[in-house]
């Protein structure tokens, strides 16, 4: 299951909130070149570019079809398909945004000092990785991937290894003048209750399980999804789901 921009953008609302905040956040003014690493469809870029309108921008993903909805929301900026693992600019940058992406990403202690390496001099690096391995649903994603007759394709499944805030703070200090970092859990409000949950998780942390999966075979892992996630999260009143999504802040200047 490749990157799908439409199901992406369908909580583009709630996927946005986070790096209105992370891009408020930076401590920088005078701004002339600034990449968003993993822009998916734009709407990250979009931000950054209301925050810095005069600056070079330009925007990085793996994916062609949220590159394609990026091209068409924001026409002026330059999109390059790439993989931010690999990622080695020739020039040096004022602002690194990434925005939900570094998460899919591994190594972590040697991607984070490398990404401050290609700031200028006062440039600012603003990482939102989401926090929530730990949450129902991804345990609970684990546990379906496990116990299905999908057992033997999809139970090694395992998403890059996640750090707590010190872990950041520690690996940046030496190489940065100033480092912030925090953790916030927003709490979604989700109208189509635990059938637009599964619809979330679908757009990103379901897929390294439904890619190894055939269209039967995703059915039958969704269902029993939806039912695990229907007992983890209660409905309110009127049938939507307040959905706890714990994310983990970086924002560190060269």
């Amino acid at each position: 299951m490749s990157w799908s921009a439409k199901q992406y953008s369908m909580f583009e609302q709630q996927r946005t909130r986070p790096v209105r905040d992370l891009v408020a956040a930076m401590p920088v003014e005078q701004v002339n070149t600034a990449i968003d690493l993993g822009c998916g469809p734009g709407n990250s870029t979009e931000v950054l570019a209301e925050r810095f309108p005069t600056a070079s921008i330009t925007g990085l993903d793996s994916s062609e079809d949220m590159l394609g909805d990026a091209r068409r929301r924001l026409p002026s900026i330059s999109f390059e398909l790439g993989d931010i693992g690999v990622w080695n600019p020739a020039q040096r940058y004022d602002v690194i945004l990434a925005n939900a992406s570094l998460q899919w990403v591994p190594n972590h202690q040697a991607l984070y000092p490398r990404l401050v390496s290609h700031l200028n001099p006062g440039g600012c690096l603003a990482v939102q990785t989401p926090d929530n391995l730990e949450e129902p649903a991804h345990r609970l994603a684990r546990e379906v991937a496990a116990s299905g007759p999908w057992s033997g394709k999809i139970a090694s499944v395992k998403h890059p290894d996640r750090h707590p805030a010190t872990y950041y703070f520690e690996l940046l200090q030496p190489h940065c003048a100033q480092v912030d970092v925090w953790r916030t859990t927003y709490h979604h409000p989700l109208a189509g209750g635990h059938e637009a949950v599964v619809e979330w998780f679908k757009g990103s942390a379901l897929r390294p399980y439904l890619q190894r999966l055939d269209e039967n075979e995703q059915a039958g892992f969704l269902d029993a999804y939806l039912k695990a996630i229907s007992q983890a999260y209660p409905a309110l009143d009127d049938g939507s789901v307040l959905l706890p999504f714990p994310r983990l802040f970086v924002v560190a200047v060269r």
